[in-house]
């Protein structure tokens, strides 16, 4: 594949492959919150009691579902990819938190736990080449240059 033709390209389409499949997997978990309306987001929402929020459960239970849904399709897009990762690790923190303090033990929180360390390291990485943000925001200072050794 020509696409594949160096270290970099092999980097960038990994790093699309991880995008999609964690992105459209975020979707499929965020959806479901999204429609259940604001019953399901108050429950949701309560989560937040957790770093002393106890305010607007309706509005941070939309929120969660809309991090998750939302973020999977920019994730998907590779659109204003580094605040995204930085939404969904954050959810991810509330997430695993929630899950041990409510007895479900490392493996009830540990997909939450999982989730929050790939969506740390994409903040590092950067969404790659094969992105939107690498379309709206190339610069001179970004462009990458090969590194002889």
């Amino acid at each position: 594949m020509k696409f594949l033709n160096n270290s970099y390209s092999y980097r960038d389409a990994g790093l699309l492959f991880l995008r999609l499949g964690v992105g459209l997997m975020f979707m499929t978990h965020g959806g479901p919150k999204l429609a259940g309306g604001p019953p399901w987001w108050r429950e949701i929402g309560k989560s937040m009691d957790i770093v002393g929020i106890h305010f607007l459960p309706t509005f941070w239970g939309f929120m969660a579902g809309f991090a998750e849904f939302g973020g999977g399709l920019l994730l998907i897009l590779g659109l204003f990819f580094r605040p995204t990762c930085l939404l969904l690790a954050f959810t991810m923190v509330i997430a695993s938190a929630k899950h041990l303090t409510d007895g479900d033990g490392l493996s009830g929180a540990s997909h939450a736990i999982e989730a929050g360390i790939v969506f740390v390291a994409l903040l590092f990485i950067g969404p790659g080449s094969y992105s939107v943000d690498n379309r709206l925001f190339k610069s001179s200072k970004t462009l990458r240059k090969p590194v002889r050794r």
